[in-house]
This record gives C-alpha cells, sequence and structure tokens, in this order.
C-alpha cells in the first residue's frame, strides 16, 4: 500500500487511516458529520495526493488529447481547466478527469488513483503523435481547500488574486513561499475553493502554512469520509461507484462532455447509442420513508419489478435525510417519480430528484 507524502503528519493528527485505491488515506478525523458541516460553512482541507497527474508535452498534445477525450480541448486557453471522460472501446469509461491547459504545447491531465496505470497504458497506446508524456503522480503532492472561507483563508500566502479566479480556472504562482505551486478554482465538493498542486518536497511545508492560515477561519483537516458525502449532495459522479468500464457515459449524464463535433474514441457507436435513445438513465433520488440506500442495492417499482440499481447513497449530513444516485429504466427517470430501494427485501419509498440535492 503506497503513502502519500503527509500520511504520518495525518496519523499525528488523529486520523483514522483506511485502504483508498492502493493508498493509506485519512477517512476522517473529528468525524464525518462534523468535517463535513466544516466544509459546507467555513473552510477545510482534504490531502488527496493520491490523485494521478500526467503531463503531455509536444506539438502534437493536443491531437492525442482530442483522440482519447470526450470533450473538445481545443476550447481550452492557457489556464483553463476542464471536465472529460476517456471512452473505452466497448461503450464505458477508462476513467473520468481534468485538462488543464498550461500553454499550446503543454498540458497536465488529472486523473483517479485507482486509475493511474490503467489510464496510462490506455493515452500510451493511442500516442501515436510522438507527443512526450511524463507521469508525476508519485511527486505530487495535491491539497484541496474548500469551503466558502477557502479565498479569505489562503490569500495572505499567495500573490495569486483568489477571490477573482473563474470556476476551472488556475494560476501558477508563489505560495506559502514556494515557487511555481498550481492553485487551481476546482473542487469535488460543491461548497468552492481551491485545489493545490505541490511537489511532494514542499507538501508539509505548504500544508502547515494553510492550517495555520486558517486557523482564524477554523479551518480543519477533512477525511475521505465527507469528501464522499459532500460529492454525493452535489450528485457528482464517483468512478467506480457511478461509472466505469461498462457504465454509459450518455446513461450517466456525461452528454454535455461529449463533444461530437470531432473524431475520439469509440466516438462513433456513442454518436449512435445517442440516436437510439437510451435504456437506462443516471437519477439522482431522495428517501421519502427512513431507509440508507446502498452502492448495488436493487430499484424496484411499486410492484416489485426490478428497475435499476443504487451505485451511491448516503445519510445527507447537510439535509438529514438519506439521498442517492443510481441507474433506472429511463420510464422511471422523470423528476418527482416515485421508486422503491430494496433494503433487506422491503421496498423504502424514495422520489426522484435532479441534483444537486443541496443548493
Amino acid at each position: 500500500m503506497k503513502n502519500t507524502a503527509l500520511s504520518n503528519l495525518h496519523i499525528a493528527l488523529g486520523a483514522k487511516m483506511v485502504p483508498f485505491a492502493g493508498f493509506n488515506m485519512p477517512v476522517q478525523y473529528s468525524g464525518i458529520n462534523d468535517e463535513h458541516e466544516t466544509v459546507r460553512t467555513g473552510v477545510g482541507m482534504f490531502d488527496v495526493s493520491h490523485m494521478g497527474e500526467f503531463i503531455l508535452k509536444g506539438e502534437k498534445a493536443l491531437d492525442l488529447i482530442q483522440k482519447i477525450s470526450s470533450n473538445d480541448a481545443s476550447k481550452l486557453y492557457d489556464g483553463k481547466v476542464q471536465y472529460a471522460y476517456i471512452p473505452n472501446e466497448e461503450g464505458g469509461i477508462v476513467d473520468d478527469f481534468l485538462t488543464y491547459k498550461i500553454d499550446d504545447i503543454t498540458y497536465l491531465l488529472v486523473v483517479n488513483a485507482s486509475n493511474i496505470e490503467k489510464d496510462w497504458n490506455w493515452i500510451s497506446k493511442y500516442n501515436t503523435f510522438g507527443v512526450e508524456m511524463k507521469d508525476i503522480s508519485d511527486k505530487t503532492s495535491l491539497f484541496a481547500v474548500q469551503g466558502p472561507k477557502a479565498a479569505d483563508a489562503l490569500q495572505g500566502l499567495t500573490d495569486i488574486e483568489l477571490a477573482p479566479m473563474e470556476y476551472y480556472s488556475f494560476q501558477k504562482g508563489v505560495f506559502a513561499g514556494v515557487e511555481n505551486v498550481l492553485v487551481s478554482a476546482t473542487g469535488y465538493t460543491g461548497a468552492g475553493g481551491f485545489e493545490i498542486y505541490v511537489d511532494n518536497e514542499h507538501a508539509e511545508q505548504v500544508w502547515n502554512a494553510i492550517m495555520e492560515a486558517g486557523k482564524q477561519y477554523g479551518i480543519k483537516p477533512i477525511g475521505l469520509g465527507a469528501r464522499d458525502t459532500l460529492r454525493l449532495e452535489m450528485g457528482f459522479c464517483l468512478y467506480g461507484n457511478d461509472i466505469d468500464d461498462t457504465t454509459s457515459p450518455l446513461a450517466a449524464g456525461l452528454g454535455w462532455v461529449t463533444k461530437f463535433t470531432k473524431d475520439f474514441v469509440n466516438s462513433e457507436n456513442l454518436k449512435a447509442e445517442k440516436e437510439r435513445g437510451l435504456t437506462q438513465k443516471l437519477v439522482g433520488f431522495e428517501m421519502i420513508d427512513r431507509g440508507i440506500p446502498r452502492h448495488d442495492y436493487e430499484i424496484v417499482d411499486a410492484e416489485g419489478n426490478k428497475i435499476g440499481r443504487v451505485t451511491s447513497g448516503t445519510q445527507s449530513p447537510t439535509l438529514k435525510k438519506s439521498v442517492g444516485l443510481g441507474y433506472v429504466d429511463t420510464a422511471f427517470a422523470k423528476d418527482g417519480t416515485e421508486i422503491f430501494i430494496s433494503i433487506r427485501n422491503q421496498p423504502i419509498k424514495a422520489i426522484v430528484k435532479k441534483p444537486p440535492f443541496v443548493k
């Protein structure tokens, strides 16, 4: 099992550590509900250094990205970030990822921890363009400082003007006394904030500086448990749960990052799938009756017929009720439709609701 540069620091902070995507990761410190609330109303910091980072460089770097990405990376400008997925050849998803345009010949791709090797091999397979590829995952730390007070907490550490930064943009500069730090207005919580990429050798210095600067704003370290409840309240997909090698990106609601104006891996088949119409869709739902939906629970109709399955579910700390995501037959995908989650063979009533669950 791999450690991040700060695993020992998390242990010293009293974190409960668990194996996640091959890494020893902090799942919680003070408790999931407390950490969740901290991010929603104030500011918290996650160590998400398990994520993967690839540099793609060369005159044809954009051509390679256009081939493997569902989205249109030609729309990117320097300092802009784009969300997309990597389609496989069978109609599923290799991974979802972010593309950062550094300049016309240099791009940073950020991929999920569990897929680093798989993604690297996949992109390499399509690299017939002579693009120089560098995997910097093992030497890069990533901190997500999230919440409405994030900009105020961080501003004293950098000359980069944080508050005016456009969502899904980034800048490089001096941060906490360290040069060439990439600060990105991105995150996976829906609470606003920033993600900070720094070399491992400076990770502890930057982490400690952020914790010190954030003291007056009540900053706390946050684990992966709250990251999951926060992303679920927004209806954000998690690779391995809601999307994977077998799920249709169109059924998963990723049509908005599927650009048929260009040719990419499996684009013709996806286009044909769109034209045929979908048989299932990923929907959000709120529980009406008591019960917590879990991954792979069956979704049934009023007569008990199976119409789908749960992919993610939790008790929402903000709403004090259970919410989830799941694939259902398209006839049941409309907002307000009554569905039932089979929990211990009992049909528990829920209602289809378009995320985000928390505005």
